[in-house]
């Protein structure tokens, strides 16, 4: 019986089942609305992250003589490679949504876009650097893991960890410290601004519609459509994305990674729609499936390792910081936003999402908004941004 008992929860906490798992009840939480503010697909990070926080106290557990496991090294890989994949499936959808009109409705605000990606960083990046100078317990390995926490930057948490002479571990915590009020910060932000300002959504939903028309040709010729859900076009969006984000500068030995590769793929393959005769035009509800999967998957991959993370160097004031360092930037740029650069509210946000390098608050204003098309926003931003928080986190652990 033990024997047979022991199977069945071998079988039944089978790495799948905690992953599907914590999408569904990440979901039910998300779903909890208090005063019309909600988590969203958020609450899935939350349950990946209170997931991190159990395992790492309980690993493993025995019945009769079989070890059970919940979290090792191998399944901590496993964690990695959901967290690419759902990387790679959002970032293409958003790029695949933004590309038919990204490079078509280029004007003065795209220079605005360029400037709060650079701004935002370098905001969170001179916050790092003053906690470090005043707090002399905070190494910079650590300051560099609490700002792309909070900034909820993989590819720079991935770049200060491959500096010569950082401390890992600390930049490995400093990120699982941060992560979490990095997400939900810039998710309540996305929700709670526009109640501020007690926006009318439709309205500015109308005007920004109105203001964002920009005409797409449709392809000259017959085209071949490969299969009716535009799954080739979408796959090969990733596969291009891939082989960009695998491209290093010479010299700074920088690359855009997946997500800065497939976003840069989605837009041009949404750009140009189709390759030879192939059709590339993707449906609409293809697109938005692929962007809401690719985000609960990477939002598991980075929550339960995250979690893991978040004890083992755990400090109030670690917390702190990195709430610091996601809300200055986003404050601050918000403010850049609007009374410098004159961006409507769902540009705005947009912008500063981009700015952040946060894909859950995309998906969380997306449906604020009530219309993807804040995704060119995003878009537009991202790129700057991502950038500029890879060369953030080397430059503060070489010179600090």
């Amino acid at each position: 019986m033990t024997a047979y008992l022991a199977g069945v929860c071998s079988s039944a906490l089978s790495f799948v089942f905690i992953v599907f798992a914590i999408g569904a009840l990440g979901y039910l939480v998300g779903g909890i609305k208090v005063k019309g503010i909600e988590l969203g697909t958020a609450g899935v990070l939350l349950i990946a992250l209170l997931w991190g926080i159990f395992i790492q106290f309980f690993p493993s557990f025995k019945i009769g003589e079989k070890e059970i496991f919940l979290f090792n090294n191998a399944i901590k890989g496993n964690f990695g490679i959901v967290s690419k994949i759902g990387t790679a499936l959002f970032v293409t959808a958003v790029g695949l949504i933004a590309g038919p009109k990204f490079f078509r409705s280029f004007n003065r605000s795209t220079l605005a876009y360029i400037v709060l990606g650079v701004v935002v960083i370098a905001l969170g990046a001179g916050t790092a650097v003053i906690f470090t100078i005043l707090d002399k317990n905070c190494s910079s390995s650590m300051a560099v893991g609490l700002l792309t926490g909070g900034l909820t930057s993989t590819p720079g948490f991935s770049a200060g960890k491959e500096v010569v002479g950082v401390i890992e571990e600390d930049v490995t915590a400093g990120y699982g410290i941060a992560y979490l009020f990095g997400v939900l910060g810039v998710v309540l932000f996305v929700q709670i601004v526009p109640k501020i300002l007690k926006v009318n959504m439709e309205e500015e939903r109308a005007n920004f519609s109105a203001a964002n028309q920009t005409a797409v040709p449709e392809p000259k010729g017959s085209l071949i459509q490969i299969d009716p859900f535009g799954n080739f076009a979408f796959l090969f969006a990733v596969s291009l994305g891939c082989i960009l984000g695998a491209i290093k500068i010479p010299g700074i030995n920088f690359s855009l990674g997946n997500s800065g590769g497939c976003l840069i793929g989605g837009l041009i393959v949404g750009h140009f729609a189709h390759l030879g005769k192939v059709d590339c035009r993707i449906p609409k509800a293809t697109l938005n499936f692929m962007r809401e999967l690719g985000l609960v998957l990477f939002l598991i991959g980075a929550g339960v390792p995250g979690g893991v993370n978040f004890i083992s160097k755990f400090r109030w004031i670690y917390f702190v910081y990195g709430a610091v360092m996601t809300t200055v930037p986003m404050v601050v740029g918000y403010i850049i936003a609007r009374y410098v650069f004159k961006l409507s509210i769902l540009n705005n946000l947009g912008a500063i999402t981009g700015g952040m390098t946060s894909t859950p608050a995309l998906g969380t204003l997306i449906a604020t908004a009530g219309t993807d098309e804040v995704s060119a926003a995003y878009a537009a931003t991202y790129p700057f941004a991502l950038v500029s928080i890879v060369l953030a986190a080397k430059i503060i652990i070489m010179i600090l």
